[in-house]
């Protein structure tokens, strides 16, 4: 793979746009395409081209990346009629960044090798909105080797790491994995904030006391010091993307006869949240669970 390869991106959101910058940055050739167009203008004046259609932006393409919200976004964008698998061809490559269900990706891998003769990486990431900005993200990867090397330096546009985890659906599942413990954390991170303020501790500084210690955590050191003072923008990642990922958590533990009651709980919890109008908000209004004037906290 040269520099020279196209490239296309679809899904210019919280994680789109860095991602999609730096690969600009990095000298590729980009043409994106975005349900809502306002979006695109951040990456359009670093020098992105607008595509018309999801078909135009395929077929001026190499390598189509996707960063969408869920498995039906994924699901509409390559499927419906003017989609990417409408337009596609050998010698494409499509790279799934969004964080979906492994059955499905396997089973969209399979579609659209059949209907368009296209590969598949599933190559969700971790490191949210700063690990795309400072182009350090981990990202875990499932396919062919061919495809996942070839995909490789493209990836690194915005990695620190790629890990290829085995055939398509494997990435998804680690995914999956590293979400049970992102949203556990993050849930414990809260009560534990509330907790040391009852106390009379200054939870601020909690992440500083910790760093370097076997509580640390990324997690840790950008939640706890916004959880404790209250500070919930700008938004980085959503409630409802990590109760999203835990949902899926559920049902890979059901497939495979597994318990999950750690996550199980933390996706009650989240969802309690959530039912409170904090979906879109930011994970570190968890804080609210445990707090007394908050509405969606839990009776103990």
């Amino acid at each position: 793979m040269t520099i020279q390869e196209n490239i296309g991106f679809i899904g210019i959101g919280l994680m789109g746009r860095p991602m999609t910058l730096r690969l600009l940055q990095a000298g590729y050739r980009v043409t994106v395409w975005n349900r809502s167009p306002a979006k695109l203008a951040p990456v359009i004046a670093a020098g992105a081209a607008a595509a018309d259609s999801i078909a135009a932006l395929v077929q001026a393409c190499d390598i189509v990346l996707l960063s969408l919200t869920d498995t039906a976004a994924v699901d509409a964008v390559v499927f419906d009629a003017d989609g990417v698998a409408a337009s596609g061809g050998a010698g494409k490559l499509l790279v799934d960044l969004s964080s979906i269900a492994p059955q499905a990706t396997r089973r969209f891998a399979e579609q659209l090798q059949q209907t368009a003769g296209m590969g598949w990486v599933d190559a969700p990431v971790s490191g949210g909105v700063p690990g795309a900005e400072q182009g350090n993200l981990a990202i875990m990867a499932g396919g062919a080797v061919p495809d996942v090397e070839r995909a490789r330096p493209v990836l690194a546009a915005f990695s620190r790491q790629l890990t290829h985890m085995g055939e398509v659906g494997a990435g998804q599942i680690c995914k999956i994995c590293n979400q049970m413990i992102v949203a556990c954390n993050a849930m414990v991170i809260a009560e534990m904030i509330a907790l040391a303020q009852r106390a009379g501790v200054d939870a601020a500084r909690i992440p500083e006391a910790l760093q370097g210690g076997f509580a640390d955590s990324r997690p840790l050191q950008i939640l706890g010091p916004e959880m404790a003072n209250g500070v919930f923008e700008p938004v980085k990642w959503r409630v409802q993307t990590l109760l999203k990922d835990l949902s899926m958590a559920g049902d890979l533990a059901r497939l495979h006869g597994s318990a999950v009651p750690m996550s199980a709980l933390a996706a009650q919890l989240m969802q309690c949240h959530g039912s409170h109008g904090w979906l879109d908000a930011d994970p570190a209004t968890l804080i609210k669970l445990y707090q007394d004037d908050s509405p969606s906290r839990p009776a103990c």
